[in-house]
């Protein structure tokens, strides 16, 4: 549990959360010399502003901290760095469940620092009382569910490698008393995992698939799968070296689903949870795949390689095969699949392809309540003639460089039975800039909406 949390504290500091449109209802009941130093201070209650209102003998007594409204996801996103840690803080202003909920989530996440490599200096951040109302088993749930997956997309490739990703998902697995199983190697290819070696194999650090199943084998059956791309150079078709610099993030959709998968099983939903990762280091060296190589994937499908840097998908169209051959009820993936979803629809917005409309509506309505958006892009069949090859029955990427998202949703939906409810989420994992509740670096995008969308399903 993220230490910023405190059950108690014998000397802490009361907080005021003052919505801006409130600000001069609060003024109206403070003492005069109160606000005095809040006119001085120049406090207006506007988003996160803060300020310390001192006693008589000019200690501090009191803080206040602006919020544009109490329903903000966000309101409580910088609040850890904006107040000075001199004491614990605890909120007197009345909140709901849910705002008491979101508070103590947006705080713990916005005071979340990834600097396990610092060698000198602390990252020092206000604490606070637990907010009184807040529903703590989902509140840690989802602060130890993000800041897993932030911890591992932040994580250098020199330190996350397919094995390293591996005993990640080992130890989290273990937390929760899950079951776990790992095929290495050329193991791959005897349990037919064809595309997952091939573009694993050229990396001296073995390619692998990693399987984690968790619940009561009769409850209904959901499958998350996760890119886990290591660190992508593009193999043969490598890319240029800005391209490639902040590749230790490409298995951001490993991360985010084993996040999600520790939030699951620390809420106890009722599903049978089965965990895919497919983790890979796509490199180059005398091995290494080739364009117009042509791959016989697990499901029988033949792909002709039309570009080595597009590995991501045939990663996932194996561990998809294997998904679906056991019928779940329902299987979402998570992967940075595309620059394209980036190019459309910026950094923080993960587009959301589904073959299920109840589902996609299940999905974005998570988004909205959480504040965990998706946006959702249409499965165009008539671009599947994009994606048709020459030799083989697909190629990896479309020809003519158009609908570069779609057609590669389109791609994995190839061995998706029509049957079964999927969503594809092609995500950033990671923020360039820093928000409140979001600082930059490795993020877990679309944890939370999922996580809301199970339990209404599913609680």
């Amino acid at each position: 549990m993220v230490s910023v949390l405190l059950n108690s504290a014998r000397n802490s500091l009361p907080l005021d959360v003052v919505e801006t449109s409130q600000f001069s209802i609060w003024c109206d009941a403070l003492p005069k010399n109160s606000l005095t130093w809040v006119e001085a201070s120049g406090f207006t209650a506007r988003a996160g502003e803060t300020v310390l209102l001192p006693d008589s003998s000019g200690l501090p007594a009191s803080a206040a901290l602006g919020v544009s409204s109490l329903d903000d996801v966000w309101a409580f996103g910088d609040a850890g760095l904006k107040l000075p840690p001199i004491r614990p803080y605890k909120i007197r202003t009345k909140l709901s469940k849910l705002q008491a909920t979101n508070a103590a989530i947006s705080w713990a996440l916005g005071a979340y620092k990834f600097d396990r490599y610092k060698t000198k200096g602390g990252h020092k951040v206000a604490q606070v009382i637990w907010p009184k109302g807040a529903d703590k088993t989902l509140a840690e749930s989802v602060i130890d569910g993000v800041s897993h997956a932030r911890d591992l997309i932040s994580t250098p490739a020199n330190e996350m490698g397919p094995k390293e990703l591996a005993a990640a998902a080992r130890k989290i697995g273990r937390q929760h008393r899950a079951k776990i199983s790992v095929i290495v190697g050329d193991d791959l290819l005897k349990k037919n995992f064809p595309t997952i070696h091939a573009v694993g194999r050229a990396s001296s650090r073995a390619p692998r698939l990693i399987d984690m199943t968790w619940g009561n084998p009769r409850a209904p059956k959901v499958t998350l799968i996760g890119k886990g791309v290591c660190f992508d150079t593009g193999g043969l078709d490598l890319k240029p070296s800005g391209a490639m610099l902040n590749m230790k993030k490409d298995m951001g959709g490993a991360g985010n689903v084993l996040g999600l998968a520790h939030s699951i099983m620390a809420t106890k939903l009722n599903i049978r949870l089965r965990v895919l990762i497919p983790a890979v280091e796509n490199s180059v060296s005398g091995d290494a795949f080739r364009p117009l190589d042509v791959i016989k994937t697990r499901k029988g499908i033949t792909v002709e390689i039309g570009n080595t840097d597009a590995e991501g998908r045939l990663v996932l169209c194996d561990a998809i095969a294997l998904a679906v051959e056991e019928s779940p009820d329902l299987v979402i993936d998570c992967a940075t699949l595309t620059g394209a979803a980036r190019v459309a629809l910026g950094p923080s917005l993960p587009a959301l392809f589904c073959n299920n409309d109840v589902l996609a509506a299940d999905i974005l309505r998570g988004g909205l309540e959480t504040d965990d958006q998706f946006w959702r892009l249409p499965l165009h069949q008539p671009y599947k003639s994009m994606l048709k090859g020459e030799v083989a029955d697909l190629n990896n990427v479309s020809s003519g460089g158009f609908a570069g998202a779609i057609t590669a949703a389109l791609y994995l939906q190839a061995f998706i039975e029509d049957t079964v409810p999927w969503a594809h989420i092609d995500m950033m994992a990671w923020n360039p800039t820093g928000r409140p509740g979001r600082p930059k670096g490795g993020e877990a995008q679309g944890l939370r909406a999922l996580l809301s969308m199970l339990q209404k399903r599913y609680c």
